[in-house]
């Protein structure tokens, strides 16, 4: 299932998604495939190999670019940044689009309407078969977004589409993958 890594990596920068433009390297796509190839062919083994995994930074981008990756609608331009524990992730956003005509009359969500510059910076990892992301901030167009503003909109509009997603995320990682490291400007992974 070759959408389960890819949305793990999607996950990782935690729902979460935001804005620069990414010329699309082809090798660099190849790459990601092929290590993707890797991972569910690896999975699919009695006995994975262990060996890690690296994908890095720019295969993940140009991954992101290529379309190869169903992101939700409005939301483009996705551009990933990896330090050791935190992804920052950028991209253009339509609210309007992404809540999909779901208005509220709550004047704090206000600021989630119309075409904004995100920025979401997040811890993640993963360890025994389990993802755990942890949005540390949320900026629209340099301006940062209180955390409870934050989760009156994730419960809002986003946990209706996606019920396990939230401000601090736990899920299942796919393919047998045991640990998920992000590091500086990579993400290394290990099968069990």
């Amino acid at each position: 299932m070759r959408a389960a890594p890819t949305l793990l990596l999607v996950v990782l920068a935690s729902a979460v998604l935001w804005a620069q433009t990414t010329a699309v390297d082809s090798s660099a796509v190849a790459g990601m495939e092929r290590k993707l190839r890797h991972i569910e062919s690896n999975a699919a083994l009695p006995q994975p190999d262990q060996t890690p995994t690296e994908l890095t930074e720019p295969e993940i981008n140009a991954y992101l670019a290529s379309g190869q990756v169903k992101l939700p609608a409005g939301v483009r331009s996705v551009h990933l940044e990896g330090q050791t524990e935190a992804v920052t992730g950028t991209a253009r956003v339509d609210f309007d689009q992404l809540n999909a005509g779901r208005r509220s009359y709550n004047p704090l969500l206000s600021v989630f309407s119309g075409i904004h510059d995100v920025v979401v910076v997040a811890h993640a990892h993963g360890a025994g078969r389990q993802g755990f992301v942890q949005v540390d901030s949320v900026s629209l167009d340099s301006v940062e977004i209180p955390r409870f503003v934050l989760q009156l909109f994730v419960e809002k509009y986003l946990q209706p589409k996606y019920p396990n997603i939230g401000l601090d995320s736990r899920f299942a990682l796919p393919d047998r993958i045991d640990t998920a490291r992000v590091g500086a400007h990579k993400l290394e992974i290990t099968q069990k």
